[in-house]
């Protein structure tokens, strides 16, 4: 996703590589596995001072990126932070920045202070077992002398725990809303979940009476579909391009692993059975970046076709990603299988993501009911 032509962008990307590679190494992501912690506050504060939170932020509100498309340059950095599976919370941070962006008036302080890495947010939208439906809430906003009561559960927040303030999709006099809640407001209780992945944490939300000011509410109730339609797109076309990321990286360190080991005098990689499976692997890897990449342009250009477009991406990269990382993990033979070698850091991550923001099974569904309703299919 890097423009070769953009010095700028070259620059931006090598700067983010450097970063993450002496940061946030697969050592460094044992270490805090070992810890029980799942990101470090000073460490996202220097991920932010790169401009990794200003990209979905237009420059009038604090923001800014370096090609011209901020979409764009924020795929870029989610796809080299899959080559370390970086903790963080990129993923959590920017969706909650993508809807602030479209609606910020009265939230410009909240805005500065998630751009400056000073503040960590995360998107409250998942409820207790229940699939993907970002437009379904159960959770309730009641409407106060001085602003508003949130009551409910949700949960499969990322972050939650290491977030000072949560959005939160909430029904509202019969409408969708969306409001900002501190996490340390009087009714807020957070229970971890337990999660896959080695540092990425989720947590259960707990909204017993909490109230907000008027000022909480993000956007109107006209504009809320159209924010988390936004906040949705983003949140699933960064988990492709991570999965992207960690499919490049660990395809070349197979591929590596078996011109490295020999059998009988030859390279693993030179036997038939070994050439055909890799090159199944390449084929489905560049299924996967194409159909992500097409994504993330949609996306950045607000096309009428993003969701589907999204959708496409979400469900292949979902069917295939973890498959080949099993692949993978049979070609490197029983050390593949160790604690101690890092495949399973990769595979946890893509694990994970294939539910998280949809199944493949729900977004082929989803991909068939709008192109229903764009009269594609009779």
């Amino acid at each position: 996703m890097t423009d070769p032509a953009n010095p700028e962008v070259l620059l931006f990307a090598s700067t983010t590589q450097s970063f993450l590679e002496k940061e946030a190494s697969l050592s460094r992501l044992r270490e805090l596995h070992e810890a029980g912690t799942s990101f470090e506050a000073d460490w996202w504060r220097r991920a932010a001072e790169l401009g990794w939170t200003s990209l979905l932020v237009p420059e009038n509100l604090g923001g800014g990126n370096v090609s011209g498309d901020g979409v764009r340059d924020l795929a870029m950095v989610a796809e080299l932070a899959g080559k370390t599976v970086a903790p963080g919370p990129l993923h959590p941070v920017s969706t909650v920045l993508a809807g602030l962006a479209e609606a910020p008036d009265g939230h410009e302080h909240m805005l500065e202070s998630l751009v400056s890495g000073e503040t960590v947010a995360s998107w409250a939208v998942y409820e207790p077992s229940k699939p993907w439906s970002p437009l379904e809430a159960s959770v309730t906003a009641t409407p106060t002398a001085t602003g508003y009561r949130i009551d409910g559960v949700k949960d499969r927040v990322e972050a939650a725990s290491d977030s000072s303030v949560l959005l939160v999709v909430a029904t509202c006099e019969g409408a969708l809303r969306q409001f900002l809640v501190p996490t340390d407001a009087p009714g807020v209780r957070i229970e971890l979940q337990a999660s896959i992945d080695m540092v990425k944490t989720y947590g259960r939300v707990h909204f017993d009476g909490v109230e907000v000011d008027r000022s909480a509410a993000v956007g109107s109730p006209e504009q809320t579909e159209a924010l988390i339609a936004r906040q949705s797109q983003v949140a699933m076309i960064l988990q492709c391009a991570e999965v992207v990321g960690i499919l490049r990286t660990v395809l070349d360190f197979t591929i590596q692993w078996g011109f490295d080991r020999h059998s009988f005098g030859r390279p693993l990689g030179s036997y038939q059975a070994l050439k055909h499976k890799y090159a199944d692997l390449k084929i489905w890897f560049e299924a996967c970046r194409a159909t992500t990449n097409a994504a993330v342009a949609e996306v950045a250009s607000r096309s009428p076709g993003a969701d589907i477009a999204v959708s496409v991406a979400k469900s292949y990269l979902g069917e295939h990603a973890p498959g080949m990382l099993q692949d993978c993990v049979q070609l490197h033979g029983g050390i593949g299988v160790t604690w101690e070698h890092d495949l399973h850091l990769f595979l946890r991550r893509v694990t994970l993501y294939r539910s998280m923001f949809g199944t493949p099974e729900e977004h082929n569904l989803r991909v068939y009911a709008l192109n229903k309703e764009l009269e594609l299919i009779p």
